[in-house]
């Protein structure tokens, strides 16, 4: 992705004068901030675990961005980027003040159909939008509490992993107009997901993770 994002970037420094509103074969370039908060119901671990024995997973936030194209006056395309999440999995139910089982990292993939309320000049526009979300779920590490809860070892400590998963993503939010090039974009998106996880003595888990999102961010149209 980064010499498309390059490519765009200097391309909207050189037609910089030619931008006005959001409009039919427009671009929009965007970066900032976003937040993912987990909604966890979680499943009780497979045996051999005590009863009731559940997990919890954290919220992160990463420095981030998007593009956008204009297919309509109202009809857009949106593709966030982000850097990778790096999220804690803690112990719940049974287990819960243990504190932390592990971490994993997380890249959600989502493209979003958006549509995009008022006039193309107008400096408020709202929008709603829909789309599938492929969850990336790497580089999972379990802790010596991991270990320890379920007959880990140090020579031969308990691994952790967790499924890469398709969900579906559902957003509301603005763009603000600063003129007519700069404007400022926020949203909220919820994302429909369920994933499991593995550990290395064969137990696994359940999880419905739910997360919500939320991005803030400056852009740029050409």
């Amino acid at each position: 992705m980064k010499p498309t994002l390059s490519w765009l970037c200097l391309t909207a420094f050189m037609l910089g004068g030619a931008a006005q509103a959001q409009t039919t074969g427009q671009w929009m370039l965007r970066g900032g901030f976003t937040r993912i908060a987990p909604d966890v119901e979680s499943d009780d671990l497979t045996a051999p675990a005590f009863p009731g024995t559940k997990v919890d997973v954290g919220s992160s936030t990463r420095l981030s961005g998007g593009i956008s194209y204009m297919l309509t006056p109202n009809v857009s395309l949106d593709f966030p980027l982000a850097l990778r999440f790096t999220q804690d999995v803690t112990g719940d139910g049974a287990i819960a003040g243990v504190g932390k089982l592990g971490d994993i990292r997380a890249v959600p993939v989502t493209l979003f159909a958006q549509y995009r309320f008022g006039e193309p000049a107008a400096r408020f526009r709202p929008f709603v939008g829909a789309g599938p979300t492929y969850a990336k779920l790497f580089k999972a590490h379990g802790s010596a509490t991991l270990s320890g809860l379920t007959g880990g070892t140090p020579a031969q400590p308990t691994l952790l992993s967790a499924d890469s998963r398709w969900g579906m993503s559902f957003q509301v939010g603005a763009s603000v107009a600063i003129d007519d090039h700069w404007f400022v974009e926020g949203m909220v998106a919820k994302t429909f997901l369920s994933t499991t996880a593995n550990l290395s003595t064969g137990q696994s888990i359940g999880l419905k993770l739910n997360p919500m999102a939320y991005q803030i961010g400056l852009g740029y149209k050409f």
